[in-house]
């Protein structure tokens, strides 16, 4: 069964390390020890979690398809005459869009406001970085 370090757990949830240890303290995460007696967090169970905290994030109100979604902080806005490229940095991920600079308007893109990117796509690509 795969298994994080703490560090690992907090890298892939884009949050600090400590903030891991705290839903671990806290009971909120469960995490075991391994041989060495470092917190460990059993993939299984980060998996968990991460539903857990994506079907409670704010999906009240929201009837949509689309079951992507990373919120962030806008980090730049590229606006022309018909189109605006809008870059969101969700955690360790940056998303780019491309939009017309009619719906960047309407939505008040701009650089520090914080946007919610939805991805629906027929076509994604999964890559494993450690394959077996």
């Amino acid at each position: 069964m795969t298994s994080f370090r703490i560090s690992e757990a907090a890298a892939l949830l884009g949050v600090s390390a400590d903030t891991v240890r705290r839903w671990v303290d806290g009971g909120r995460l469960a995490a075991e020890r391994d041989e060495h007696g470092h917190r460990i967090v059993p993939g299984a169970e980060l998996a968990a979690f991460v539903r857990a905290q994506a079907a409670g994030e704010g999906a009240e109100g929201r009837f949509s398809s689309a079951r992507n979604r990373m919120r962030g902080i806008v980090t730049a806005v590229v606006r022309d005459g018909v189109m605006a490229q809008v870059d969101i940095q969700a955690g360790p991920f940056r998303i780019v869009s491309l939009m017309s600079r009619e719906a960047a308007d309407e939505l008040g893109l701009e650089v520090g406001v914080v946007a919610e990117a939805v991805v629906k796509s027929t076509t994604v690509v999964v890559e494993r970085p450690d394959s077996p």
